[in-house]
C-alpha cells in the first residue's frame, strides 16, 4: 500500500494523461484489494462483479459502488475501535444519509489533500476568512454532517475567522464590517454553500441596499444547484450577481461529496471543474456503463486515492455531466476538466446547498 507522505509533495495539477493514469492504477488497484480483505460486503461485491481484482490492469476497470449503498450498510475496512470520526451526508427529512467512518490516518489524508488542491486557487498562505454560515451548524461534534464537515475542512485557510450569519441565518452587518475594517487591504478568503450563500447573502444585501466591499475577495462555494437552477439561476448569474451587491471578482465553484471528503474538483477560472492528481472523474453511459468519449453526457464515477477507512475510492454517483477535455484546458492545469449536468431523474436530493433548500 502506498503511504501519503510519498505523494503528497505532488503537485495536485501537474501529471499529465499518461502519468496520472499509471500513478493512479497503482494506488487504486492496490485499494481494491486492500478493501477486500478487509470489508465483508466490499467482498462480497467483488464476487458478483464480472471481473477478477487480482487481474486488475486499469482503474476504469475496479468496480464501483453506487453511492447510495452508504445509506443501506455500515461499509469499513478498519475496526470500530480505530473510528475517531463519522460524518454523514446532508438529507431532506425522512431520507436515510450516508455514513462514512473515518480513522486518524484517512482524516488526516482527507486534511493534507484538500490543502494541496485549494492552495493552487487561493495561494499557500493563510489568510482571514468569512464564513458565509451560521456557527450553529457545528454543535454536534461529534456526527459530523456534511455541512458542517464542509466547514471545518476550508476553515484551516482561514488566519483568523467570523460567521457572516448569526443564528436565524441574517447576516451580521455589524460583525463583518469590523472585520473588514480590521484586515483592511489583505485577501480575505470566503466560503459558503451556494443556495445558502444566494438566500441569506445576496438577496438579504439585496434587500438591505446596503453594499459590502469584497473586492479582494475569493469565494469557494458548493453544495448543490437544483434550487437555484430552478430558479433561472445559473453559475454565471451567481457570479456576476454577487460581484453587483459586494464587488467580488473571484468565484470558484466545487463538485465534492462527503463519501470522498477531502477530494474536491474545483472550478478554475474558465469556468471547468478540475480532477487533480489525486482523484479522477469518468463518465458513463447509463445504459450499459461504458466509458464516455469527452463530450458526451454521461452518469458521473469518481475515484480517490484517499479513502482507506472504508471502500470509497471508486464510487458512481447519481449525477450526470460531461468531461470536456484533458490536459488542454486553457487555464493551464493538467488533468481532466468537465461540467456537472444535474441530478439524475428520481435520484434523491443531496448535497449540503440543495437539501438546506428543500426548506424553501
Amino acid at each position: 500500500m502506498y503511504n501519503i507522505e510519498d505523494i503528497q509533495d505532488i503537485a495536485p495539477f501537474s501529471y499529465d494523461k499518461n502519468q496520472k493514469k499509471a500513478f493512479l492504477d497503482e494506488i487504486l488497484i492496490d485499494l481494491t484489494r486492500y478493501h477486500r480483505d478487509r470489508c465483508t460486503e466490499y467482498a462480497n461485491l467483488l464476487e458478483s462483479w464480472p471481473c477478477d481484482a487480482d487481474s486488475l490492469s486499469s482503474y476504469y476497470d475496479i468496480p464501483y459502488l453506487p453511492v447510495r449503498l452508504f445509506k443501506m450498510f455500515d461499509l469499513r475496512s478498519t475496526g470500530k475501535e480505530d473510528i475517531v470520526k463519522s460524518m454523514t451526508s446532508s438529507g431532506t427529512t425522512g431520507q436515510q444519509v450516508s455514513k462514512i467512518y473515518l480513522d486518524k490516518e484517512t482524516a488526516t489524508n482527507q486534511t493534507k489533500i484538500l490543502t494541496k488542491i485549494v492552495n493552487d486557487f487561493i495561494g499557500h498562505k493563510r489568510v482571514p476568512m468569512i464564513i458565509i454560515d451560521s456557527k450553529a451548524v457545528l454543535k454536534d461534534r461529534n456526527m459530523f454532517s456534511a455541512r458542517g464537515a464542509g466547514i471545518l475542512g476550508f476553515s484551516i485557510f482561514g488566519s483568523d475567522k467570523i460567521y457572516a450569519l448569526d443564528e436565524n441565518m441574517n447576516i451580521d452587518f455589524e460583525a463583518i464590517a469590523a472585520f473588514l475594517e480590521k484586515h483592511k487591504g489583505e485577501t480575505i478568503f470566503l466560503f459558503g454553500f451556494t443556495f445558502m450563500i444566494w438566500q441569506h447573502f445576496y438577496q438579504a444585501l439585496l434587500k438591505s441596499g446596503r453594499r459590502l466591499d469584497l473586492s479582494s475577495g475569493i469565494l469557494i462555494h458548493g453544495g448543490g444547484w437544483k434550487k437555484l437552477l430552478d430558479q433561472a439561476v445559473d453559475n454565471e448569474t451567481f457570479k456576476r450577481s454577487l460581484k453587483d451587491v459586494c464587488g467580488i471578482n473571484h468565484v470558484h465553484n466545487y463538485y465534492g461529496m462527503v463519501e470522498q471528503t477531502g477530494t474536491v474538483y474545483m472550478e478554475c477560472e474558465c469556468g471547468h471543474l478540475h480532477a487533480s492528481v489525486f482523484s479522477d472523474v469518468i463518465t458513463r453511459n447509463p445504459h450499459d456503463f461504458s466509458v464516455c468519449d469527452f463530450g458526451e453526457e454521461g452518469l458521473i464515477e469518481v475515484v480517490s486515492v484517499l479513502p482507506k477507512s472504508y471502500p470509497g475510492h471508486a464510487l458512481l454517483t447519481e449525477d450526470s455531466g460531461v468531461v470536456l477535455g484533458e490536459d488542454d484546458c486553457p487555464c493551464g492545469r493538467k488533468g481532466k476538466y468537465f461540467l456537472i449536468k444535474g441530478r439524475i431523474k428520481n435520484a434523491e436530493i443531496r448535497g449540503c446547498s440543495d437539501t438546506y433548500a428543500a426548506k424553501f
